[in-house]
């Protein structure tokens, strides 16, 4: 297991953002990221798991303790059921999916990260997320002191979290199990009107696989959600504020400060969710309370390719970037009584 010190983190973010770690391990076996995890818990040094750094954002003082940098690689596959370790690529996994001809997570092509994330944050984009196809993930439990297995059920799967996202310090994800569909080649049912209206085909339908894939790339790459090492707008952690989900009581009284603010015909985007709550657009509530496109002077910005996309133009700082998130989290609050809450984990700071 490689170990250095003193080492910058930054390069292992893809906001390329971040201070040093006391410690960097790097663990390319289940074994090394176990023994790392039991050794700095024994010793009671502060851990903190890395692996494609999409949904980070660390301080630019760094981190005081041992940084653990997860690049496992493994995958095997019996019929329609995978299982690939945590430190795989995610988008590399996916074009090897539906290379093989399996449905079911070819609309999350282009995510940034590794599979272990996957579970974690309960990825989800263009009308799929993996819990509908995750089976069990196998983790190492930092309070029993064993690895264990837990079936999708037992994950806690809800919008953007999980039991691993509640229970943060707990689990270390060590390799995901999904099932899958061979569906002749096709999609699964393309669920997400805008994917669909881009196929030409209606909502239910399938599709070959690859062209799903395909099109969801250049979907995510004209919004800046692929990452490419010279376009600053993709210099981010991909959607930086997860969107609300309101009762009825938070939703009548959003669409009053809408109508107050935008006018009585203005209808604000609502995805029923169930148990009377409602689902409404984080992007949506940025660009209407004046955060555009683009906006910004300094050295973190909005995307100029999409609203809920923070970015580092470059020279940015943390602390540029967490100004940013405060200004625009305050606007929305004050425009329509709505506080967005960041997707990306804080690591040394808070919003």
């Amino acid at each position: 297991m490689l170990q250095t010190h003193d080492t910058p983190l930054a390069p292992l973010t893809t906001f390329r953002l971040g201070g040093p770690a006391a410690t960097l391990l790097t663990a390319t076996t289940d074994a090394e990221v176990v023994d790392a995890v039991r050794a700095a818990d024994d010793t009671g040094t502060p851990l903190l798991l890395i692996g494609g750094g999409s949904n980070l954002v660390i301080g630019d003082r760094g981190f005081e303790g041992t940084a653990l940098r997860i690049a496992t690689r493994g995958c095997e596959r019996d019929g329609t059921r995978w299982e690939l370790a945590a430190g795989e690529v995610w988008t590399d996994a996916v074009a090897r999916v539906v290379e093989a001809g399996h449905a079911g997570i070819e609309c999350l092509a282009g995510i940034p990260g590794s599979v272990g994330a996957t579970p974690i944050q309960n990825v989800g984009a263009y009308g799929q997320e993996v819990a509908s196809v995750i089976s069990e993930v196998v983790a190492y439990d930092r309070r029993a002191r064993e690895t264990v297995t837990l079936t999708g059920e037992e994950c806690g799967f809800s919008y953007r979290h999980s039991r691993f996202k509640a229970e943060p310090d707990r689990y270390v994800v060590l390799r995901v199990r999904f099932d899958l569909e061979d569906a002749d080649g096709l999609s699964a049912p393309i669920r997400y009107g805008e994917t669909a209206r881009v196929l030409g085909v209606e909502v239910g339908d399938r599709v070959p696989l690859e062209r799903a894939r395909e099109t969801v790339l250049k979907l995510r790459a004209g919004k800046g959600m692929v990452l490419d090492p010279e376009d600053h707008d993709t210099w981010s952690a991909g959607s930086f504020f997860t969107n609300p989900i309101l009762d009825a009581a938070e939703f009548a009284a959003f669409r009053e400060r809408v109508a107050e603010r935008l006018g009585p015909d203005a209808a604000p985007p609502a995805f029923p969710t169930g148990e009377g709550r409602t689902k409404t657009s984080a992007a949506w509530l940025i660009d209407r309370a004046g955060f555009t496109k683009g906006y910004g002077s300094g050295a973190a910005r909005i995307s100029g390719k999409h609203t809920l996309a923070l970015t580092n133009r470059g020279a940015a700082t943390t602390e540029d970037l967490l100004t940013l998130a405060r200004e625009v989290v305050a606007g929305v609050r004050d425009a329509f009584g709505v506080t967005l809450v960041n997707e990306p984990v804080l690591v040394g700071v808070r919003l």
